[in-house]
Protein backbone atom coordinates (compact mmCIF):
# COMPACT_ATOMS: atom_id res chain seq x y z
CA UNK A 1 0.00 0.00 0.00
CA UNK A 2 1.43 3.13 -1.07
CA UNK A 3 1.72 6.40 1.86
CA UNK A 4 0.62 8.67 -1.11
CA UNK A 5 -2.58 9.42 -2.00
CA UNK A 6 -3.28 11.74 -5.04
CA UNK A 7 -4.91 15.01 -4.41
CA UNK A 8 -9.03 14.64 -4.95
CA UNK A 9 -9.64 18.66 -5.84
CA UNK A 10 -11.19 18.38 -9.39
CA UNK A 11 -8.88 20.84 -10.73
CA UNK A 12 -5.73 20.23 -8.78
CA UNK A 13 -4.79 19.39 -12.30
CA UNK A 14 -5.32 22.73 -13.97
CA UNK A 15 -3.84 25.20 -11.08
CA UNK A 16 -0.67 26.59 -13.21
CA UNK A 17 2.26 26.62 -10.52
CA UNK A 18 5.79 25.17 -10.66
CA UNK A 19 5.09 22.31 -8.53
CA UNK A 20 1.95 20.86 -10.88
CA UNK A 21 4.72 20.73 -14.21
CA UNK A 22 6.06 17.28 -15.12
CA UNK A 23 7.24 15.97 -18.74
CA UNK A 24 10.34 17.06 -20.43
CA UNK A 25 10.84 18.87 -23.60
CA UNK A 26 7.86 20.35 -25.75
CA UNK A 27 6.07 17.36 -24.04
CA UNK A 28 4.97 19.40 -20.37
CA UNK A 29 1.32 18.44 -18.47
CA UNK A 30 0.48 20.07 -15.46
CA UNK A 31 -0.37 17.26 -12.72
CA UNK A 32 -2.17 16.65 -9.88
CA UNK A 33 -0.42 16.93 -6.39
CA UNK A 34 0.83 13.52 -5.06
CA UNK A 35 -0.01 14.14 -1.18
CA UNK A 36 2.16 12.46 1.54
CA UNK A 37 -0.42 10.80 4.24
CA UNK A 38 -0.16 11.61 7.82
CA UNK A 39 1.59 15.03 6.53
CA UNK A 40 -0.19 16.77 9.16
CA UNK A 41 -0.69 14.04 11.95
CA UNK A 42 -4.22 12.85 11.47
CA UNK A 43 -4.96 16.78 11.63
CA UNK A 44 -8.89 17.41 11.12
CA UNK A 45 -9.16 13.61 10.77
CA UNK A 46 -6.58 13.32 7.52
CA UNK A 47 -8.48 15.27 5.84
CA UNK A 48 -5.87 17.09 4.99
CA UNK A 49 -4.32 12.93 3.68
CA UNK A 50 -6.44 13.65 0.89
CA UNK A 51 -6.38 17.37 -0.67
CA UNK A 52 -3.24 19.57 -1.14
CA UNK A 53 -4.86 22.78 -0.07
CA UNK A 54 -8.23 24.54 1.27
CA UNK A 55 -9.00 25.62 -2.41
CA UNK A 56 -8.76 21.92 -4.00
CA UNK A 57 -10.89 20.22 -0.76
CA UNK A 58 -13.82 23.28 -1.68
CA UNK A 59 -13.76 22.51 -5.38
CA UNK A 60 -14.35 19.00 -4.12
CA UNK A 61 -17.20 19.96 -1.51
CA UNK A 62 -19.12 22.02 -4.50
CA UNK A 63 -18.91 19.31 -6.90
CA UNK A 64 -19.95 16.34 -4.63
CA UNK A 65 -21.80 17.68 -1.65
CA UNK A 66 -25.11 16.16 -2.85
CA UNK A 67 -23.65 12.83 -2.42
CA UNK A 68 -22.21 13.38 0.38
CA UNK A 69 -24.81 14.30 2.39
CA UNK A 70 -26.93 11.26 0.76
CA UNK A 71 -24.66 9.26 2.65
CA UNK A 72 -25.67 10.31 6.13
CA UNK A 73 -29.15 12.58 5.81
CA UNK A 74 -30.18 14.11 8.58
CA UNK A 75 -34.10 13.77 8.95
CA UNK A 76 -34.59 15.75 12.09
CA UNK A 77 -33.01 18.16 14.16
CA UNK A 78 -30.68 17.62 16.69
CA UNK A 79 -30.97 19.19 20.02
CA UNK A 80 -29.08 19.99 23.43
CA UNK A 81 -30.38 20.12 26.52
CA UNK A 82 -29.38 23.45 28.35
CA UNK A 83 -29.68 25.79 31.20
CA UNK A 84 -29.72 29.78 30.16
CA UNK A 85 -28.19 31.77 33.05
CA UNK A 86 -28.84 35.71 33.13
CA UNK A 87 -25.86 37.53 34.99
CA UNK A 88 -26.11 41.14 35.81
CA UNK A 89 -22.63 43.18 36.17
CA UNK A 90 -21.61 46.85 36.69
CA UNK A 91 -20.21 47.95 33.16
CA UNK A 92 -19.41 51.51 31.54
CA UNK A 93 -20.69 53.70 28.46
CA UNK A 94 -18.70 56.22 27.22
CA UNK A 95 -20.61 59.83 26.81
CA UNK A 96 -18.47 61.75 24.23
CA UNK A 97 -20.61 64.81 23.97
CA UNK A 98 -20.55 66.05 27.03
CA UNK A 99 -16.36 65.11 28.01
CA UNK A 100 -14.01 67.50 29.51
CA UNK A 101 -11.29 68.98 27.12
CA UNK A 102 -13.03 66.61 24.76
CA UNK A 103 -12.31 63.54 26.79
CA UNK A 104 -15.36 60.81 26.97
CA UNK A 105 -17.07 60.70 30.37
CA UNK A 106 -17.38 57.30 32.19
CA UNK A 107 -20.92 56.62 33.25
CA UNK A 108 -21.49 53.06 35.08
CA UNK A 109 -24.45 51.54 34.57
CA UNK A 110 -25.95 47.61 34.69
CA UNK A 111 -25.48 45.11 31.95
CA UNK A 112 -26.63 41.53 31.39
CA UNK A 113 -24.79 38.83 30.34
CA UNK A 114 -26.46 35.26 29.33
CA UNK A 115 -24.60 32.52 30.30
CA UNK A 116 -25.45 29.03 28.45
CA UNK A 117 -24.43 25.82 30.61
CA UNK A 118 -24.88 22.09 29.42
CA UNK A 119 -27.22 20.24 31.59
CA UNK A 120 -25.39 16.98 30.30
CA UNK A 121 -23.71 14.42 33.09
CA UNK A 122 -21.30 13.65 31.39
CA UNK A 123 -17.98 13.68 33.68
CA UNK A 124 -16.05 16.68 32.34
CA UNK A 125 -19.15 18.87 32.17
CA UNK A 126 -19.65 18.10 36.11
CA UNK A 127 -15.56 18.68 36.67
CA UNK A 128 -15.91 21.93 35.39
CA UNK A 129 -18.80 23.05 37.48
CA UNK A 130 -17.30 21.25 40.47
CA UNK A 131 -14.40 23.54 39.75
CA UNK A 132 -16.45 26.81 38.62
CA UNK A 133 -18.13 26.86 41.92
CA UNK A 134 -15.08 26.40 44.06
CA UNK A 135 -12.79 28.33 42.85
CA UNK A 136 -15.34 31.33 41.87
CA UNK A 137 -14.13 34.68 43.07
Amino acid sequence: MSNYNWCHGPSCHTQQTQSRVRGSGDNKVLRTIKIKQGRYNSYQNGIWDYFCNQSCLMDFIREHITSIIAIAPRREALETPIKVVKEKYESYRYNWNNGYQNQPDRVPYMATRTIIKSVDNDWSILYVKWYENRYRQ
